[in-house]
């Protein structure tokens, strides 16, 4: 029923899409952070790095919110993806013209994070406006899988580039990877819902996305435990460059296998997440999946093994993918699509509060101590997520 979905043809150029998309973004996040590590040996370094991509995100997710309401969400699409392309074509350029500094790895960093935020706001919505209520759980089944094929061949691919071509390398494929995401986006005909002759101000479009969520406080907090796993994934990519070349030994061809492993279990989560549902129910799934997530990251801070690192990346890339599947269907049967863009932004913005506050702090505590200790914290970011989503069902157990 699931690859059914591949059969609609605007639904399968999305789709196509988001693959390339996701291993652009996936082999030069791996890169990055291997890069930026070899280079200073530190992981507060790369913690600095993820911050600076959140805060960018979050500067500008606001603003993208609103557009993204009020304007077509397919040319948002597009235009970013092609601004992002010849940006990072650039900061290849100067990798390639001069020696190592670590301020062009930030500068990719801040170029990445408003990319990313404006990918998540718009394509999310557009994906919204594509399907039909009951084709919510398969399309994000589906959506999900591609995000994961795109970033575990990106990580296997990256630590092989990297290793073999160099970081100029990757940075070049990301760019053509993003230049040909936006053909097939553009190949996507549909009529958009947003009326661009809206003449509200944007302080207006502001107050009615905010009034939405303080009428409706039970899908603001379900959306806040639907972050959690998003900010554990990244946070997972601070702890892993050192917890791999200290803890098991790797370089950086076990780096990527890692984060192959885990896309691999998100892959799996596609085709297991809505069928589990359907049998147990989604609220018991969740619960779950939240549980053995936690219980898989604080495994790890007791473990010395790569294969039992590759063996837990897969399953918390199952459990993670999973949750994010659930409670992205969740909310798009909830929230209506004329304010998806301004929802989304918000649960954006709050998911890069919490990567900027936690990604540096994270980066120092490793260097002070040891990465596994970054696991055990992971674990606990994973229980407050559990914590907030059983409250929301307390309160309001029709949530579902």
């Amino acid at each position: 029923m699931t690859f059914k979905m591949l059969k609609i043809g605007n639904f399968r150029n999305f789709f196509i899409s988001e693959i390339i998309y996701a291993f652009g973004v996936g082999m030069s996040t791996v890169g990055a952070n291997w890069y930026l590590m070899d280079q200073t040996s530190s992981t507060a370094a790369v913690g600095l790095m993820l911050a600076l991509n959140v805060i960018a995100g979050f500067l500008i997710s606001p603003v993208i919110g609103i557009l993204t309401d009020r304007f077509n969400r397919k040319t948002i699409i597009i235009c970013t993806y092609l601004i992002q392309a010849f940006s990072i074509l650039g900061i290849a350029g100067l990798f390639l013209l001069d020696e190592f500094k670590a301020g062009y790895l930030y500068l990719f960093s801040i170029i990445n994070g408003m990319g990313w935020t404006t990918y998540m706001s718009t394509s999310r919505s557009l994906l919204q406006e594509l399907l039909t209520d009951r084709e919510l759980i398969n399309g994000n089944s589906l959506v999900e899988i591609c995000l994961q094929v795109g970033m575990f061949t990106a990580g296997g691919v990256s630590g092989i580039f990297y290793h073999y071509a160099g970081f100029e390398f990757i940075l070049f494929s990301n760019s053509v990877a993003f230049i040909l995401s936006s053909i097939f986006i553009y190949r996507v005909k549909h009529d958009s819902i947003i009326r661009e002759d809206n003449d509200d101000s944007m302080y207006t479009s502001f107050k009615e996305g905010i009034n939405y969520f303080i009428e409706k406080p039970n899908v603001l907090f379900l959306g806040i435990a639907a972050i959690v796993p998003l900010v554990g994934t990244m946070m997972y990519n601070v702890v892993l460059p050192e917890y791999v070349s200290n803890t098991v030994n790797g370089n950086s061809i076990a780096f990527g296998l890692s984060d192959m492993f885990y896309g691999a279990g998100g892959f799996l989560s596609g085709l297991l997440a809505a069928p589990l549902a359907k049998k147990i129910s989604s609220n018991a799934t969740i619960m779950l999946f939240f549980l053995v997530s936690i219980s898989i990251l604080f495994a790890l801070a007791f473990n010395n093994y790569i294969i039992i690192l590759f063996l837990a990346s897969l399953l918390f890339g199952l459990c993670n993918s999973s949750l994010r599947i659930l409670m992205n269907t969740a909310i798009m049967e909830m929230v209506p699509k004329s304010l998806m863009g301004r929802a989304m932004s918000v649960w954006m913005a709050m998911s890069l509060v919490l990567q900027a506050v936690i990604s540096p702090g994270l980066g120092v505590l490793i260097d002070r101590f040891s990465p596994k200790l970054g696991f055990i914290c992971l674990s606990g970011l994973m229980l407050v997520g559990y914590v907030i989503y059983r409250s929301v069902i307390r309160r309001r157990a029709t949530i579902f």
